[in-house]
């Protein structure tokens, strides 16, 4: 069966393909249309195993809340490099993949992978956008909470923060309630707390940092022969200052110092007229504990002349 350069064309419209690549697909497939839509898809298979190996530790953080549904997530989806991760078909498969977490609740990657999207699954898609932008892909993590949510992403996707709470429905529908929870939100993606509060803080990360703090007044010349039940108390005072640096409630409110983010949850339930408590949270740093591939510059050259 005969093909026009027409028919190449609405091939690479409808798959987003390579031209070259559709006109051998309409080859492969003598000119029949499906056939050489399935043949792209299974040559995207191909392409997907052999860029696997890729890392990839670019792409975006993506966060949203819908209090309507009384529900929020937060995810991360990486790619090879900070343009793919600037391209708006990326950016729209992200948000697809959060309105899957969010609708259909998997509990972790493998069965997000098998939800429904679209007319095949997540893990169809996300294979399909492998073979259309031509870089690995890979839905890396993410998190779901049920209740009542903020969310928050900052600077287009390098972070993204979901924030857990319990409260009313009236004050959840709020405007004052969604400025408050933004403003928690950006709490957490700035001073990047590491618990909620100090009652969940591990003893065993309190003990080890005791160990840590005893050792660096015995080390210093000015307070290594102050006696012990001095060197306990300044432990002691060290570990309340732990607790405001690394739990969000203890932590200075970043737009005013003057108050903590405990004492700003309170004023704000006060002004609301009832209760609000901050359940948990989760903050994604895009890449964050991927190795990234290092290179010496002299070597990529050299590869280039080769």
């Amino acid at each position: 069966m005969a093909f026009t350069a027409l028919d190449v064309k609405n091939l690479r419209e409808q798959t987003g393909c390579g031209m070259m690549d559709c006109k051998k697909a309409l080859t492969e497939a003598n000119g029949d249309f499906e056939k050489a839509v399935e043949w792209l898809r299974e040559k995207g298979l191909s392409a997907a195993q052999k860029k696997s190996s890729r890392i990839a530790a670019e792409g975006m953080v993506y966060a949203v809340a819908d209090n309507a549904k009384k529900v929020g997530v937060v995810l991360e989806v990486n790619a090879e490099t900070d343009f793919v991760a600037k391209n708006e078909m990326f950016r729209t498969f992200v948000k697809d993949v959060a309105d899957v977490i969010l609708n259909e609740a998997p509990v972790d990657l493998e069965a997000l992978l098998a939800c429904k999207m679209g007319e095949g699954t997540v893990e169809a898609a996300l294979q399909e956008k492998i073979l259309v932008i031509g870089e690995n892909i890979k839905i890396r993590r993410f998190e779901r909470y049920e209740g009542v949510c903020a969310a928050y992403v900052h600077g287009g996707g390098t972070h993204g923060v979901l924030v857990n709470f319990d409260t009313t429905d009236e004050i959840a529908q709020s405007e004052a309630f969604a400025a408050f929870g933004k403003d928690i939100a950006m709490q957490i993606a700035a001073a990047n707390p590491s618990y909620l509060d100090e009652a969940s803080v591990p003893a065993e990360v309190i003990a080890k940092e005791k160990e840590i703090l005893l050792a660096q007044i015995a080390n210093d010349p000015k307070t290594a022969s102050k006696p012990e039940q001095v060197k306990v108390k300044m432990v002691e005072g060290r570990i309340g200052k732990y607790y405001k640096e690394n739990c969000l409630v203890d932590q200075q409110f970043v737009k005013d110092p003057d108050v903590t983010i405990g004492k700003y949850v309170a004023n704000t339930a006060k002004e609301l007229g009832g209760d609000i408590k901050i359940l948990r949270f989760t903050r994604f740093e895009k890449g964050d504990g991927i190795a990234k591939r290092e290179e010496n510059f002299a070597d990529e050259i050299a590869k280039l002349v080769k």
